[in-house]
């Protein structure tokens, strides 16, 4: 089977899911029989997410061939429950010295090395090696931030420079944002648009279109985005609304059919969808039982007035397992150590 390149990038703001989403993406097709694999592409010069700022970009999270990772990398573990390598992660940073390194060592014969299109190459190159490690025969590569930004241009272009190429191994989804404005009590979908017209603008038209928000995105909204997102089917436009545990998205995308489309998209072949076990994990996540309270000291959380739980993601989700393990809810208090 060709190899399958399924993107994910995000609109409006940061923070929307979409690691979660390209991790249950991962998880349904898996369960679908399809070997899979996660990448996750930062826009950071920096080369690891080691000298990132935790209180800025979250957790480091370290792969079994120990190189420091963002946090989705961990999300991507824990849905697909296996380990991920270095191969599975790549920033601007590591980019930018791959192309440089084999440009000081003469691989270009002496041509120009150009930003576009030896960027994107590199971008490209670095994603099939990532396939080639993982012995994939779909990867979804999770995009770093929004289409807005200035500095996902290059990975936009290597998207659409392999979307161009080979237009049915390629499927694009736009996780974007629809609030609910409390003064107004009623859902938005303006942001979503403005999204998926900055999609547009760099030659992409996505093939989802993964709608977050706080409630269920009802029918007239649906209607609306369909008609002004470049008429995109209303069966590819996916309700992905706030949840009590980030283990139940895999089964909301599964009712709404998203493995079938990107089955019919990619041109793969059909098989059913196995989900028993992970309904099983789900349900005991859903329990009701005691609560037990759980500290946890560190001082990277606090952001302003806020409170940033992403520096501790992966500390925070293995209280949960072993909670929910033991028959327990865990109720989770900060210590700031910095007071103590």
């Amino acid at each position: 089977m060709k190899t399958k390149y399924i993107f994910i990038t995000g609109g409006v703001i940061s923070g929307l899911g979409k690691g979660i989403a390209a991790a249950s993406i991962a998880r349904l097709l898996k369960n679908t029989g399809f070997k899979v694999t996660n990448m996750k592409i930062d826009a950071y010069v920096n080369v690891d997410a080691g000298t990132m700022n935790p209180t800025e970009h979250g957790e480091v999270f370290v792969t079994e061939d120990g190189v420091e990772t963002d946090q989705d990398i961990g999300n991507y573990e824990r849905f697909l429950n296996t380990n991920l390598t270095s191969a599975n992660y790549t920033t601007t940073g590591q980019i930018y010295q791959s192309l440089i390194a084999k440009e000081r060592n003469l691989k270009f014969d002496g041509k120009c090395v150009e930003v576009v299109p030896h960027v994107p190459l590199e971008i490209i190159n670095q994603i099939n090696q990532a396939v080639k490690k993982n012995d994939a025969e779909i990867v979804i590569i999770e995009i770093g931030g929004t289409v807005g930004e200035y500095q996902n241009i290059l990975f936009l272009e290597a998207a659409r420079m392999l979307k161009y190429k080979n237009p049915q191994d390629v499927a694009i989804a736009l996780v974007s944002f629809l609030p609910i404005p409390k003064i107004l009590g009623e859902m938005k979908t303006k942001p979503t648009q403005y999204a998926s017209r900055t999609l547009n603008e760099t030659g992409i038209q996505a093939d989802l279109l993964i709608c977050r928000g706080e409630r269920t995105l009802d029918k007239p909204r649906l209607e609306r985005l369909a008609i002004f997102c470049n008429m995109i089917d209303k069966r590819d436009i996916i309700s992905a609304p706030d949840v009590d545990n980030i283990y139940q998205v895999p089964l909301n995308f599964q009712k709404q059919n998203i493995v079938e489309r990107l089955i019919e998209k990619l041109n793969l072949p059909k098989k059913k969808t196995n989900l028993t076990n992970w309904k099983k994990i789900v349900q005991k996540a859903k329990r009701k039982n005691p609560t037990v309270k759980i500290g946890i000291v560190g001082k990277y959380f606090n952001t302003g007035d806020y409170v940033l739980s992403d520096v501790y993601v992966t500390i925070i989700e293995a209280i949960k397992h072993a909670c929910w393990k033991n028959n327990l809810t865990p109720k989770i208090g900060w210590l700031n150590s910095e007071e103590y």
